[in-house]
């Protein structure tokens, strides 16, 4: 809360102000004072908004107001409307920058650029109220834009001006409106209707005076027409209980704006807004009066998905019956059984399952929509039971059709004529049923036509699709274009023609032979009581149901098959991974510059040139020489060197870039980078890295080659340009090298200089060979060594350097020439001292100047020298660090892809950053970097053993920059330390750091668009000769500074930052630094002022840093109606904070994201991507690719990480194309701004059912006709979550939410709205994945429950004896366990990895990850994935789960694994493991262990995994002192008998009530289907009862009744127990003893009685367990359903204490295989190394952990000491915890 606010805010417009408008702070543009010392007003465009917006003219002031100069348009919109005056400030500056931008966009550029043109302006309306002209078209209602779409005269600017700027302050005011973007049409249209008013001078008949708006004064347009709807937002989402409350009871944002797709709007709602309308009546008040739900009503129920999806069920079921029947006549071919009449006659009956169908889902239409039908919704009811009654006639006509025919086909014994006519009318009566279908596919085939007529608002057309759908404002003309259609429609041909047939072939007809064998099984001998004796078709049909489950989800796996290997094709085409490694790139390095030239450099066009056939075309021949080296394109920057100096300081800025993130070291920058031109070098100073190793292979050539001619031996060398290179500039270095050493005015600086003149001269003529003997350079090479070695040292012996060059010097004279001369002629040829002074010195003595050990500049250069002589390696492994060779071989490889054209800096189009912030770690304060965890580990420690290299040069850099003392590092650079610990996690200024490359790219980028010659060779000299952080900034000549504040803008979110800054929260301060060192960061937040009386206010603010003043400024105060978060968090957030970015895009980035500079190089391309047209349709939203940087700490990590970046790369990339399904899966995807801006915004926010905010813009955007795009040539960093326990919670939030999206109305209309493929792709990418997920352990369920029933009923040991009957179990079996290894996974990441690392790579990885166990991993997901899916349909519960982004990840005690696992994971897999144990024992084919392992191996790796994921996966998850530890925590926890206020982590019983939560939210149905699947465990005691001796064989249903009295009296005795406990065990502790002593003689009597006179076994005994023990649990499940009614009774104490026993029994069970596996020895070293495979692999100093076991180890790691007091043991834990991160 802040009680503090802006002294210059005022919210009236007309309200006096503490500062003069010019004095205001200002957000980029100083729109109020032109006169302003700022970079962005040398645009004359930026003065051409402003003057149009000043152009006020003529217009009638507002009265009640002082007009001053200064004022403009939207200030005379603010005064006569009501706008707050900071939303009129801020929409200023929004059109001035957007209309600024659009006009230097222009191409060709406008005559005259210092007047807005129209054509600007014009386009900029369109887009904005394009949404709006729909919405009238739709309604019927005439426009209120008084502007024709022809060319305006110059008279209209001022009204278009005052159009746009109506929308753009209703919607900067709207608040939480801005979800209802048709609400907001709603108040534009009425205000534009007064506005035109105002405009043509109308006079109001009532008063005589020009006419008003009917809402004006001081913030009269929040308090009068925001307020209202807000308060009725706000009442209904206190309606929803927080959530909990049924989505069909309360409205929600969807339901509020789809109240204004009707004409009802503007008949109840009126203008002024009338309040006593019944729109405003709350869901709780008087039915009759609220209006309800809109549209859609959200029912929860799986049949949802049959609703949504209804087409797929249809296909599939059909499809099934007719398999069936065809596979039924035991033909071996479908098409010959479809030959007879009898098979064809039964297929029709597909048709009658048809009809059925159709009728059920009208009955569901009814059954969830009734909601929707009021007075004024009658038409919609009337549909409804209509299509009831046609589906219910379509039933009893198709029977009736078919009745006749088989009644005659009986009739006359054969197929007659009359029977055959009957046929035929049943097919004509067929097509007439088809005759929708039939229309939907030729629509299908001519989507254009579709297209049209959705999109015309003609009534005729409503009236014929008005029985089909109802009427919606979104999803109309959804169909794609002819060539996509192709695509994707062959796609899924291919797809389902693969899928039918594996299921006719391999599932259906297989399993024929042994049903009918089954069913016509006689005399079965039942070894239970059989409700039904007669007949086997129980039996079957528990036979049949795997099979079934199976067909209906393995769609899924033919989708993953074909998106795996169309995606790959996709991927080569787009020439992705062709340059994987430094040695691919060192082939390609030469046409590398090219490519950064063509692709990232602009070039002049001619006026219309870009996008002609003749430029494509010459663009494909250009990609072409470049990506395969015709034309050697980089002898074109040797003669271009303005070319070659841009490039050098593109790549020298990456370089740089890398240097200040740690990733390389100074060395590797030296090797790396491209030196600026000198020496006078011939050629271009490729990197260091290029070189190595070939001036030494040309020496050996040329030593083999002597007798060779010049000419030959030429050739030769240049055959490999490096070798060329290398050899030229090695030879023009020495020469400069030594004339700058040897002083000017000696005689031997002229013998130098004759020599080298000798060497050229004989190159020159040809004639080198002839002249030097090549077998010499060798000496030659060596000498040079050594003088440079001498000259780098740092103490320089001038003697020992005289000595080199004269021991040089005698080489050449004496060996190189091959002509021996004497010392005259030596001294005639000027190659000998003259004087004979000298005679007694020795050579150089006196000649030698050294340069000053503090030249830069030389030593560098010699460095250089002395790599190029000396290097032997091929320097594969240069750069060292892992992340740089991957970042530089995904951006080399990117170049050679194709993008569009860079734009310049000026001409591109503008964009934001937004990212939402809570309360997430913004830098690691000092403490956090020291502290210790119970390991003994600090987060410092841990990341310099994780990060060793990036450390190492991190404290390089601080010696560099002055760090004396290792002290140092916690005192004077202890920011840098923080900065650097903080850039290696998932932090908000890791994320600003990233993001705020853009600016810096721009500005590097528009220096270059505009810069001269000499610019660019004085930026490449200073880069060249200085290195530090911003190094761009050092050539600058002013103004890219404001070129790039013009096209780029960041805001962060930080909801909560006001409050931060008044409790003096350290994260405040730390924001504050980020907008101190970030120019182009802004922050938004929420602020609360207090107003008194327990009032509060609340604002969305603006602030920045201002330089000049050295202090935040608040920019921008813009009143709220309320408390910003109504709905769901993060979109609320995002919603505020919108406003306050500019552009055309927005891209949007979440705080565990991470940029790279040369990534940010290439956003001016990927905007350009806006301008093209992908299909039919431009984008609307640009899909970018994601790196995953987190997946190199641990194995679990990597796992995540390969999941994910399967997904995020050729998942996307096949969802885009050819499936044209992409919708937006969360960041960093990049936003057409204005397109969202009118269309609801970039997220939905309804409470639970908007949990996956991300996804419903994606829907939102398809559905409103948008265009979903993919482009893989950018890249963002991304982390993701490195724990078991972190990853299962974020696997929960999704599948929950997907949960969630099956009850929206998004995923319902896009199910019925799109066509039949694309509706396919949709499905299976979405929502089914997550159904087939679950799909796949519910066929593990009916497989064992089926296989338990055959046995323990006697029918399995009757078809034993029939050899075909088991013939079903392989096809059952066939595809379980293949899913349950991760297919769905690992299919996509072996194509991906073969695509980007290589196929061998691939398999290798895979293989590796199998021994690392993913599939227990992929498959313990699979477990939670498809328990929060179905129990959210089910019950609800959707909530978010914060994960958390630390570090280390800890050891998890058993206590929390079993709290998150309990009802997920361990419970299940004990039911399953004891089915397969009872099966085990009384299966008659189990006694064949081979054939029992054949059966169950599957099922036993999916308990074992669901077991044992928890603890393989946890830190020292087997280490014994752990385990020891953990289980006495685990039965203190169950034991806790602590106050009400206890926490689930404290007490059991508060866990156990959580854990029921979702019961008291789920409905009738929900409860009625949770006892009904609870009703299974009484199936354990109804099957082994008749197995006991006790039974006699009796198969009477009289044993099952008596057995219920075992339950009954073992409940009695516990009663009996916990009463005597409570009663006497506190004061007369003996009486509770007795009571236990009498019962245990009494169980001891009764069970010797029952071995003395029955047929009791004392094995009956733990047998009998088996039975009785799932009866109590599943009675304990039932009695938590009747929990309201129970819970006031006695009984409620005996189900607790019984339920708490129950999870000592289940935790024990878990316990023990862990605890097995914690004592063998090796295990916990095995595990480790399973873990940790990847630090392991990657040489990381692990162990440095594990040995530091002294008493009291000191380690001094460059600045500091950590003690650690710990023995070998613990240090070994200590490793353990410190690796899991």
């Amino acid at each position: 809360m802040s009680l503090r606010r802006r002294q210059n805010s005022d919210s009236s417009p007309g309200g006096s102000t503490a500062l003069a408008p010019e004095d205001e702070p200002y957000n980029i543009v100083p729109v109020d004072n032109l006169l302003a010392d700022d970079a962005t007003l040398r645009f004359p465009e930026v003065r051409a908004a402003v003057t149009a917006l000043r152009a006020v003219g003529d217009l009638r002031k507002p009265p009640f107001h002082k007009w001053l100069p200064h004022m403009d348009l939207l200030d005379w919109l603010g005064l006569f409307f009501g706008f707050q005056k900071d939303n009129v400030r801020n929409q200023r500056e929004h059109i001035v920058l957007h209309l600024a931008n659009s006009q230097m966009c222009m191409n060709p550029p406008p005559g005259d650029i210092d007047t807005l043109n129209p054509k600007v302006l014009r386009t900029f309306r369109n887009k904005l109220l394009k949404n709006y002209s729909n919405w009238c078209s739709y309604l019927g209602k005439k426009s209120n834009i008084w502007i024709s779409n022809r060319r305006e005269a110059s008279s209209d600017q001022q009204r278009e001006l005052l159009y746009v700027s109506l929308y753009l302050l209703i919607w900067g005011e709207a608040a939480n409106l801005r979800f209802a973007p048709e609400c907001i049409c709603y108040i534009f249209h009425h205000m534009a209707k007064e506005l035109n008013k105002i405009l043509e001078g109308c006079i109001d008949e009532s008063t005589g005076q020009p006419v008003m708006p009917s809402i004006s004064g001081e913030n009269a347009f929040l308090n009068r027409v925001v307020k209202p709807i807000y308060e009725t937002i706000n009442s209904e989402v206190k309606n929803s209980k927080n959530g909990t409350a049924p989505h069909s009871a309360w409205r929600n944002y969807d339901d509020i704006n789809e109240y204004f797709w009707s004409k009802r709007c503007f008949q109840k709602l009126k203008w002024p807004i009338d309040v006593g309308s019944n729109f405003f009546v709350s869901s709780s008040k008087a039915k009759a009066k609220q209006v309800g739900k809109t549209g859609f009503v959200e029912q929860r129920s799986f049949w949802n998905l049959f609703r949504s999806f209804d087409r797929l069920w249809i296909m599939l079921i059909l499809f099934f019956q007719a398999a069936i029947i065809v596979a039924w006549d035991e033909s071996q071919y479908p098409w010959q059984a479809l030959k007879k009449r009898d098979v064809q006659v039964q297929v029709l009956t597909v048709l009658i399952t048809w009809s059925g169908l159709r009728f059920l889902q009208s009955l569901l239409d009814i059954g969830m929509q009734y909601k929707l039908v009021s007075r004024e919704t009658k038409l919609l009811g009337l549909r409804m039971l209509l299509k009831t009654i046609v589906a219910a006639a379509w039933i009893l006509v198709f029977n009736v059709c078919y009745w006749r025919i088989l009644s005659q086909r009986n009739e006359d014994k054969v197929w007659s004529a009359e029977t055959n006519r009957r046929v035929i009318f049943f097919l004509q009566v067929a097509v007439l049923f088809l005759i929708t279908e039939i229309l939907a596919l030729a629509l299908f085939i001519l989507p254009w036509i579709g297209n049209f007529l959705e999109n015309r608002n003609w009534r005729i057309f409503y009236l014929f699709t008005w029985w089909f759908h109802s009427r919606t404002f979104v999803g109309r003309g959804l169909r794609e274009g002819l060539v996509d259609n192709i695509k994707y429609t062959l796609f899924w041909v291919v797809a389902l023609a693969l899928k039918f047939a594996f299921s006719y072939f391999l599932q259906i007809k297989p399993m024929v032979a042994p049903s009918k064998a089954l069913m016509s099984l006689k005399n079965v001998k039942y070894e239970w009581f059989q409700f039904i004796e007669t007949s086997n078709r129980l039996a079957v049909g528990l036979l049949w149901l795997p099979v079934v489950l199976i067909y209906l989800m393995d769609i899924q796996i033919w989708y993953s098959i074909m998106s795996s290997f169309v995606g790959s094709a996709v991927g080569l085409f787009s020439h992705l991974g062709e340059i994987r490694d430094m040695q691919q790139l060192r082939l390609r390095f030469q046409f590398f510059a090219g490519a950064i030239q063509f692709n990232l450099m602009p070039e002049e066009q001619l006026l219309n040139a870009r996008g002609t056939l003749k430029s494509k075309f010459k663009d494909a021949i250009l990609r072409l020489k470049l990506r395969y080296g015709f034309g050697q394109p980089y002898k074109k920057l040797e003669s271009n060197q303005v070319e070659a100096y841009k490039f050098a300081l593109v790549w020298n800025e990456i370089i740089t870039s890398f240097r200040e993130e740690d990733i390389i070291s100074d060395r590797e920058v030296e090797l790396l980078e491209l030196p600026q031109d000198s020496w006078n070098v011939r050629v271009l100073r490729w990197p260091c890295f290029l070189l190595c190793n070939e001036l030494l292979l040309a020496l050996s050539q040329a030593e083999e080659l002597f007798d060779a001619s010049d000419k030959w031996l030429w050739h030769k060398i240049c055959k490999n340009e490096f070798r060329r290179c290398s050899i030229i500039e090695a030879y023009d270095s020495v020469k400069h090298m030594l004339l700058d050493i040897i002083k000017p005015d000696s005689e031997e600086r002229s013998i130098v200089t004759v020599l080298f003149q000798e060497i050229d001269h004989s190159i020159e003529i040809e004639k080198f060979t002839k002249t030097f003997r090549t077998t010499a350079l060798p000496q030659i090479h060596s000498k040079l060594i050594k003088f440079v070695e001498l000259l780098s040292k740092p103490k320089q012996d001038p003697n020992q350097v005289v000595n080199t060059l004269q021991a040089l010097y005698e080489i050449v004279i004496r060996n190189f020439f091959k002509v021996e001369r004497d010392i005259e002629q030596l001294k005639e040829d000027g190659l000998a001292l003259r004087n004979p002074a000298y005679s007694g010195d020795f050579l150089f003595e006196n000649a030698i100047q050294l340069p000053d050990i503090n030249n830069q500049y030389f030593y560098r250069q010699v460095r250089r020298l002395h790599t190029i002589l000396t290097s032997r390696d091929s320097m594969q492994n240069i750069p060292v660090n892992l992340e740089a060779r991957r970042r530089i071989a995904f951006f080399s490889n990117s170049l050679f892809m194709k993008m569009p054209h860079a734009p310049f800096v000026e001409k591109m189009k503008a964009f934001s950053v937004l990212t939402p912030y809570y309360s997430e770690e913004v830098l690691y304060s000092k403490e956090q970097l020291r502290n210790e965890n119970e390991d003994g580990i600090s987060i410092l420690y841990y990341l310099q053993t994780i990060y060793d290299d990036e450390w190492r040069n991190f404290v390089e850099r601080m010696q560099r920059e002055g760090m004396m003392n290792d002290c140092d590092i916690w005192t004077d650079k202890l920011r840098d330390l923080r900065l650097w610990a903080s850039y290696r996690g998932q932090t908000l200024c890791r994320t600003v750091r990233g993001m705020m490359y853009y600016y810096r790219a721009l500005k590097m980028l528009a220096f270059l668009d505009s810069a001269s010659e000499m610019d660019i060779r004085d930026g490449s000299c200073e880069l060249g000769s200085i290195r530090g952080d911003n190094s761009t900034g050092l050539f600058f000549k002013g103004h890219e500074h404001g070129t790039a504040l013009m096209k780029f803008t960041y805001v962060i979110a930080c909801q909560i930052y006001g409050t931060q800054k008044a409790r003096k929260d350290p994260h405040a301060d730390e924001i504050l630094y980020l907008m101190k060192n970030n120019e182009a960061l802004r922050v938004a937040y929420v602020d609360e002022v207090s107003t008194g009386r327990d009032e509060m206010e609340y604002y969305s603010v603006l602030v920045k840093y201002d330089q000049k003043l050295e202090k935040e400024v608040e920019i921008y105060r813009i009143q709220l109606p309320g408390p910003l978060k109504l709905g769901e968090g993060k979109p609320e957030n995002q919603n505020h904070a919108f406003i306050f970015t500019r552009g055309d895009a927005v891209q949007t980035i979440d705080m565990n994201q991470d940029n790279y500079f040369e990534e940010a190089l290439k956003i001016r391309n990927l905007l350009e991507e806006f301008r093209r047209h992908y299909g039919i349709r431009k984008p609307t939203i640009l899909g970018v690719r994601e790196h995953i940087f987190t997946g190199s700490v641990s194995s679990l990590a990597w796992f995540m990480s390969a999941q994910e970046t399967s997904f995020v790369t050729l998942g996307q990339r096949v969802l885009a194309n050819p499936l044209k399904v992409r919708m937006h899966y969360g960041h960093p995807d990049v936003f057409d701004r204005f397109w969202f801006l009118t269309r609801g915004g970039i997220s939905k926010a309804s409470r639970v059912i908007n949990i996956s905010e991300d996804i419903f813009a994606g829907f939102n955007c398809t559905l409103r006709g948008g265009n979903v795009t993919h482009h893989e040539y950018i890249q963002v960093g991304k982390g993701r979550d490195v724990g078991l326990n972190q990853i299962s919670m974020f696997e929960a939030k999704v599948a929950s939410g997907n949960g969630e999206q099956v009850l929206s109305r998004d995923v319902y209309r896009l199910g019925h709205r799109l066509d039949f493929f694309r509706m396919l792709s949709f499905f299976y990418t979405t929502v089914g994945f997550f159904f087939n997920t679950m799909m796949v352990i519910l066929t593990v369920y009916a497989f064992l429950w089926g296989r338990l029933y055959l046995a323990l009923s006697g029918v399995e040991e009757a078809m034993a004896r029939e050899s075909n009957n088991n013939r079903a179990l392989q096809t059952i079996l066939n595809q379980q366990f293949i899913i349950q290894l991760g297919l769905f996974t690992a299919l996509p990441m072996i194509v991906e990895n073969s695509l980007e690392h290589g196929f061998l790579q691939a398999i290798w990885d895979f293989l590796t990850m199998q021994l690392q166990l993913s599939s227990v991993f992929y498959t313990f997901s699979m477990g939670t994935r498809s328990h929060f899916f179905g129990r959210t349909i089910l019950h609800g519960g959707a909530k978010y789960r914060a994960t958390g982004r630390g570090f280390v990840v800890e050891h998890k005690s058993f206590a929390e694994n079993y709290r998150l696992y309990a009802r997920s994971h361990f419970v299940k897999a004990i039911e399953l493991g004891l089915i397969l144990s009872i099966y085990a024992f009384h299966s008659s084919l189990a006694t064949n262990t081979f054939v029992y392992l054949a059966m169950t191996i599957s099922s036993w790796f999916l308990v074992l995994s669901w077991i044992l994921a928890p603890f393989a996966f946890n830190p020292s998850g087997f280490d014994w002192l752990k385990t020891v530890y953990d289980f006495e925590d685990f039965m203190n926890w169950i034991w806790f008998r602590g106050s009400v206020f206890a926490k689930a982590e404290q007490s059991w019983e508060r866990w156990w009530y959580e854990e029921q939560d979702h019961l008291k939210l789920t409905g009738f149905w929900g409860k009625l289907l949770e006892i009904i699947l609870d009703l299974r465990f009484f199936i354990f005691q109804y099957g082994i009862v008749y197995q006991l001796g006790i039974a006699a064989g009796s198969t009477s249903v009289v044993v099952y009744f008596l057995s219920w009295i075992y339950v009954f009296v073992v409940f009695g005795i516990f009663i009996t127990e916990a009463y005597a406990r409570n009663k006497y065990a506190a004061k007369q502790h003996i009486y509770y003893r007795l009571v236990q002593f009498i019962v245990i003689i009494a169980a001891i009597f009764v069970i010797i009685a029952l071995l003395e006179f029955t047929d009791f076994r004392f094995m009956d005994i733990f047998t009998s367990l088996l039975a009785f023990i799932p009866t109590g649990w599943g009675l304990i499940l039932i009695a938590q359903v009747f929990r309201p009614l129970l819970q006031r009774t006695i009984i409620w104490k005996g189900v607790i204490a019984v339920a708490r026993l129950y999870d000592i029994l289940f935790g024990v069970i878990v316990m023990v295989p862990v605890a097995l596996l914690s004592w063998l020895p090796g295990f916990q070293s095995m595990q480790t190394r399973i873990l940790f495979n990847e630090a392991f692999s990657r040489g990381l100093r692990i162990f440095q952990i594990v040995t530091g076991k002294k008493n009291s180890y000191n380690q001094n790691v460059t600045g500091f000491e950590i003690s650690y007091d710990c023995s070998p043991f613990d240090a070994f834990n200590s490793y353990i915890c410190l690796t899991s991160k």
